[in-house]
């Protein structure tokens, strides 16, 4: 019998138990503690029931019907559906769903558009650019020349006449617009007229929004935008993995980008989870979630603030908070590892001009567990005691567990 949905426990245990149960280790984890790291979320039992299909069996090199390998007709069809179900759902022209991560797609994006040595704009990582925007540690950083742009000081948000101004005087090839840590809502239709300024590509790196963008909650870069890079996990709920989208004129440099020249064969069981992925994500239940996940957003940052953490840009319209627990006398990891205890799992980042470190948290898989706002309140609160010493660990796991019991992640 299956404890969830496209796992096969009792076969795992009998086959292989050590690592049956680091599996059912990790979906007890997952049950009992709260998942709040901006990046995660909880797929859906079909999604799951794709990943672990025959599908993951079969080698699929290349294009459906331009396959390198035999016995494709099936996987084809799995991926012209998962493409055909992606230019649907985000209005583009053309979609790559090969990628196997965000930055995956992002090395993609640049490989079509750029080559070593170019000039690229992008926010920088101390203000929540992503490692593919030019860390010195990635591909990024080491094949082309970033310029970072960054936050304002006061009001947190993005630097509008400092974007335009790097533009102006470094001339970059390519401007991307997106951020791992920035909880507004990017405006690509300024980005799209620097770039037309300065003869530039313009990349949106969506990989945190997308789905937000799918239910209807969030803007789209797709308009906008030469090329959008997004993950369909996070909000998307579905597999990990990664998409392109991108305008007719680009589609041949985009697909050559991913396969032949970034991978090799596409991982056909994870393309099959994608359409089922943006399937569900087209339907109404979906767009009441997503704005459900932005309306929590909203309320968790509001209480967070009112138990004395300092949220940056003074809110959210997205998934995402950061904010800094210093005014309550912990620095971000220290922070991090008391609520870790407690049964509260986030993330640390990068505070923009302080050079310390904060917390960042979101709202998509707590809300897909059916959490609502009286919840993230309840949340804050815990948080709150947690971080000022009035509850400890074992106290506050108490309480998780009895939270995250009443919203199981996959009930039954």
């Amino acid at each position: 019998m299956s404890v969830i949905p496209g796992l096969e426990a009792d076969v795992l245990r009998r086959q292989d138990p050590e690592v049956a149960d680091i599996v059912l280790g990790e979906l007890a984890r997952q049950s009992t503690t709260l998942q709040l790291i901006a990046a995660e979320n909880f797929t859906s039992p079909a999604v799951l029931a794709a990943l672990g299909s025959p599908l993951a069996n079969k080698y699929a090199e290349g294009y459906p019907g331009a396959r390198h390998h035999g016995g494709c007709e099936l996987v084809d069809a799995a991926e012209r559906l998962a493409v055909e179900r992606a230019k649907a759902l985000f209005g583009a022209e053309h979609a790559n769903v090969q990628s196997h991560s965000g930055s995956s797609a992002v090395l993609a994006a640049y490989a079509a558009l750029l080559r070593p040595g170019d000039t690229v704009l992008a926010l920088g990582l101390p203000h929540g650019g992503h490692l593919t925007h030019g860390s010195p540690a990635n591909f990024s950083g080491r094949w082309f020349d970033f310029v970072g742009y960054g936050v304002d000081a006061e009001s947190g948000l993005i630097d509008h006449q400092q974007v335009r101004a790097l533009a102006r005087t470094h001339r970059p090839k390519a401007i991307v617009c997106g951020s791992i840590a920035y909880p507004r809502h990017i405006d690509h239709a300024f980005f799209r007229s620097v770039a037309d300024e300065v003869g530039a590509y313009l990349i949106a790196d969506a990989a945190h929004p997308m789905g937000l963008v799918a239910g209807g909650a969030a803007p789209s870069p797709v308009p906008y935008a030469d090329v959008v890079c997004a993950t369909t996990h996070k909000v998307l709920r579905g597999p990990r993995g990664g998409m392109i989208l991108c305008g007719s004129e680009l589609a041949e440099r985009v697909d050559r980008a991913v396969f032949p020249f970034t991978q090799g064969g596409a991982q056909m069981h994870t393309i099959a989870a994608k359409a089922v992925a943006f399937g569900e994500a087209a339907t109404p239940a979906f767009g009441a979630y997503a704005h459900q996940v932005v309306a929590n957003a909203r309320v968790l940052a509001a209480y967070l603030a009112a138990e004395g953490l300092a949220v940056t840009t003074g809110g959210t319209d997205t998934h995402l908070i950061t904010a800094d627990p210093a005014p309550l006398g912990v620095d971000g990891r220290t922070a991090r590892g008391r609520l870790a205890a407690a049964g509260i799992v986030l993330d640390c980042c990068a505070l923009p001009h302080s050079g310390a470190r904060g917390l960042r948290l979101g709202t998509a898989a707590v809300t897909t567990q059916g959490m609502g706002q009286e919840e993230m309140a309840r949340i804050a609160v815990l948080l709150g005691k947690v971080l000022r010493g009035e509850l400890d660990g074992a106290r506050a796991r108490e309480d998780v567990r009895e939270l995250t019991a009443a919203f199981p992640p996959y009930p039954g």
